[in-house]
């Protein structure tokens, strides 16, 4: 079966090399342009994994991470923020926003894959 895996991003340029590459791997890769939508497919699709920008349109990654955490069938999903806030202290506010991960842009295509199966795997186990 593949895993599926929602990302949420509003830059195309990232949102087509993340899809290639997870797609590239088996993974089955379904995507939203802003938080709102995220929110609406994640309870649609009930991904395995959800990569999440944390600068999006309207409704930033941080309220996005909280609304699906307060949705009980969402509230186990993993959720890795993919951004390029590397400032100190950003990787904290995403994790106590509800992420169980960060990574950052740009995004190394070598290692990208590896650390989203950690996650996948991380999530499997709990």
């Amino acid at each position: 079966m593949n895993r599926k895996i929602l990302y949420i991003e509003d830059n195309e340029q990232n949102l087509y090399l993340v899809t290639f590459l997870l797609e590239r791997h088996g993974y089955q890769v379904c995507s939203a342009t802003d938080g709102l939508q995220g929110i609406t497919m994640a309870a649609v699709e009930r991904p395995d994994l959800i990569l999440l920008d944390i600068q999006l349109p309207g409704m930033d990654g941080y309220a996005v991470a909280r609304t699906l955490r307060s949705n009980v069938e969402l509230a186990e999903t993993a959720i890795v923020a993919v951004t390029s806030y590397a400032m100190a202290g950003d990787r904290e506010k995403a994790l106590a926003a509800g992420c169980n991960g960060y990574i950052e842009k740009p995004i190394n295509p070598d290692t990208f894959l590896q650390q989203v199966e950690q996650h996948l795997s991380a999530a499997r186990s709990n």
